[in-house]
């Protein structure tokens, strides 16, 4: 019987991306795409598709053994801003379907793991330049403890039952295809759609508030790339840093007015703006580079081209 590999929360904005990615690479029949609810992109439905709550662990393995999968990419989780709001669920999701995963792994009944950390688990008492691969961590987000925990969850797994589990630490993540779930650093796709349907955008971060980012398809490319490497290549196996590009909304707002001139950014800081205080300005990934060969493709100034470009057309702009 043929291996499949596995996308948990396929309908996000990760999961969007990374199915139609691994499709395209491997068959449509190879990958088979799960969430809570069905799509509502229509191409996600061009190859298997299952309902499945990553919380019940019955289910879980049920479709494991049924498609007879060996690689899981878990991209299910309550994110930041939305997490603030629901601390308890949030725990509950991130943390129960992580290990159900490595409890089916330890069970032999799938072979690999990948699980994305996020530059969320680092805190206010973490350099923020240049933030190294290890350093002091204090989360102060529900979202940064819970992937926290999960990095320390993942290490544990691999040290004690050699579990092959793989993790990146995401920054904020820009993408066209599929709206973010929730994030704090969702104002940087947020703010491409406004400049094309209205023209002008109000910020809940403010001016000059550096965030690590990067364009979706170097983030995917990324995760492929990790998932696939020679298992002794790597030295880490909680989770490894990674970097594209950093900036703040008013550089954002003026690439996007070097192609729409009228263009106007304004700014009212939320809740979301403390969250985002805390986290770093840039990222030191230099042992993703050095032990799987990471390095990012999009600059700011081609990601703003890209998204402007592919987004005038999604939402059927002249």
């Amino acid at each position: 019987m043929k291996r499949t590999t596995l996308v948990l929360g396929a309908c996000g904005q990760i999961g969007t991306e990374l199915t139609l990615n691994l499709r395209e690479k491997y068959g449509k029949d190879t990958v088979l795409a799960t969430d809570i609810m069905e799509p509502s992109l229509i191409e996600l439905k061009e190859g298997p598709f299952e309902i499945l709550d990553v919380s019940d662990t019955n289910s879980l393995r049920e479709i494991c053994e049924k498609y007879n999968v060996n690689t899981v990419y878990h991209l299910v989780a309550m994110l930041s801003a939305k997490g603030e709001k629901f601390p308890m669920e949030a725990w509950d999701l991130n943390m129960r379907s992580l290990l159900n995963l490595l409890e089916l792994a330890k069970g032999k009944v799938i072979e690999k793991i990948f699980w994305p950390s996020s530059i969320a688990v680092f805190g206010p008492t973490t350099p923020k330049q240049n933030t190294p691969q290890q350093t002091v961590m204090e989360p102060s987000t529900v979202y940064g403890i819970s992937k926290l925990a999960g990095e320390r969850w993942c290490e544990y797994y691999f040290n004690k039952y050699n579990i092959d589990v793989r993790s990146i630490r995401y920054p904020g993540l820009i993408s066209w295809k599929s709206q973010p779930g929730g994030g704090t650093t969702d104002y940087a796709v947020e703010i491409y759609y406004k400049a094309l349907e209205e023209g002008k955008y109000t910020s809940y971060i403010s001016k000059y508030r550096t965030l690590p980012m990067m364009y979706i398809e170097d983030a995917v490319r990324a995760t492929i790339e990790l998932t696939n490497a020679p298992s002794e290549n790597l030295k880490i196996r909680s989770s490894y840093n990674l970097a594209g590009m950093s900036f703040d909304p008013s550089t954002i707002g003026a690439s996007i007015k070097n192609i729409l001139p009228e263009f106007k950014l304004n700014f009212n800081p939320d809740y979301r703006e403390e969250i985002a205080a805390s986290w770093p300005e840039s990222i030191d990934d230099s042992a993703a580079r050095l032990d799987w060969g990471w390095t990012p493709k999009y600059d700011l100034k081609t990601m703003t081209e890209v998204m402007l470009k592919n987004l005038r057309t999604k939402l059927q702009l002249s």
